[in-house]
């Protein structure tokens, strides 16, 4: 009787301890997200060399590069700066605050 008591004790120790089944499942969840994020990386680097490939193999990729990050333009070639949307939840700058008094309020 005390050598079945002992093997219960165990076997509970074994399942429900540190090194358990909820262990168990736990690694299972982040192997199988390390492996998802593997995938992501992989495409990415695909992506990135696919680009390298083309900017070494391409004069007008390379040009088109070029201009775009020291803002050049061709001879001719008119560039618009438009200003950027103002967003929904932002201030408008001739506004008052929630808290601002008004002028005209007393």
């Amino acid at each position: 009787m005390l050598g079945g008591a002992l093997v219960v004790v165990y076997s509970w120790v074994v399942l429900h301890g540190p090194q358990g089944v909820q262990a168990l499942l736990e690694k299972h969840q982040e192997i199988r997200r390390l492996e998802e994020q593997n995938v992501g990386m992989a495409l990415e680097n695909q992506r990135r060399k696919d680009r390298i490939r083309r900017l070494e193999e391409s004069r007008s990729e390379q040009e088109m590069q070029i201009r775009k990050q020291l803002k050049m333009l061709r001879p001719g070639e008119t560039s618009f700066i438009l200003p950027d949307s103002p967003q929904p939840d932002s201030p408008q700058p001739d506004a008052p605050g929630p808290g601002a008094a008004r002028p005209d309020s007393r």
